[in-house]
């Protein structure tokens, strides 16, 4: 049997059950605000309106993932666990693939006559220590290659449309700092990512394809990224 909507968020970020009765009320009752009121709240406080959109296109792309027939199950860790890179986990044909959902940075954008661009900022919110291969370690936000298996970035910004564009993680580019070893720069995904629409490579606009590889190289015993 084909499962849906495995979330682990349902009850909430924090995992806390919402009070009994609110959740046949809409958020703008709950709140005591209107429509209107929100849309004021979301345009006049960029925070809030990253905040929102960001949770949003993690909603769509739920969506877009689940309509997939041969994804049985998908699911999100709880934002709280660090020991997990990634926003939504699926299985496909009995494999679990990790996908990182980020957006474009909005003062990035530009139009080339038919060509969107712009850039995503791939990094995490927490600092952490990280140690090499070559014995160095770092304080970093940055994310590592194989933290995650494919990056799936929201193109909302460049035309309204929620459009997204994905790319094997082992395929971003890597850290240019001067002042990181080679090691760490190898280890490292810059970031700042271009982004453009139509996808130039090495995103695409269907990830399936890029499941699809992964999971022929996992049947090959090939090395691949952790879920």
């Amino acid at each position: 049997m084909t499962t849906r909507g495995n979330d682990s968020s349902a009850s909430g970020p924090t995992g806390r059950t919402p009070h009994p009765g609110s959740a046949a009320r809409s958020i703008l009752q709950r709140w005591e605000i209107t429509e209107h009121d929100l849309t004021v709240l979301v345009d006049e406080n960029p925070s809030l309106r990253g905040i929102m959109l960001g949770y949003v296109a993690e909603h769509k792309l739920r969506e877009l993932i689940e309509r997939h027939p041969k994804v049985s199950k998908s699911r999100k860790y709880d934002d709280h666990d660090r020991s997990r890179k990634s926003d939504r986990v699926i299985s496909f044909e009995g494999h679990d693939f990790s996908i990182e959902v980020k957006s474009l940075q909005t003062n990035s954008i530009r139009r080339d006559g038919e060509r969107y661009l712009g850039k995503s900022q791939v990094d995490g919110s927490d600092r952490r220590v990280i140690t090499f291969a070559d014995g160095s370690e770092l304080n970093t936000t940055l994310l590592l290659r194989g933290q995650f298996d494919i990056l799936a970035v929201n193109c909302f910004a460049f035309q309204g449309r929620w459009d997204f564009v994905f790319a094997l993680n082992r395929d971003l580019p890597t850290s240019t700092f001067a002042k990181y070893s080679a090691e760490q720069q190898r280890q490292l995904i810059a970031s700042l990512v271009p982004i453009t629409w139509p996808p130039e490579a090495p995103f695409v606009s269907d990830p399936f394809p890029l499941v699809q590889q992964l999971l022929e190289e996992r049947k090959r015993g090939a090395t691949g990224t952790s879920a």
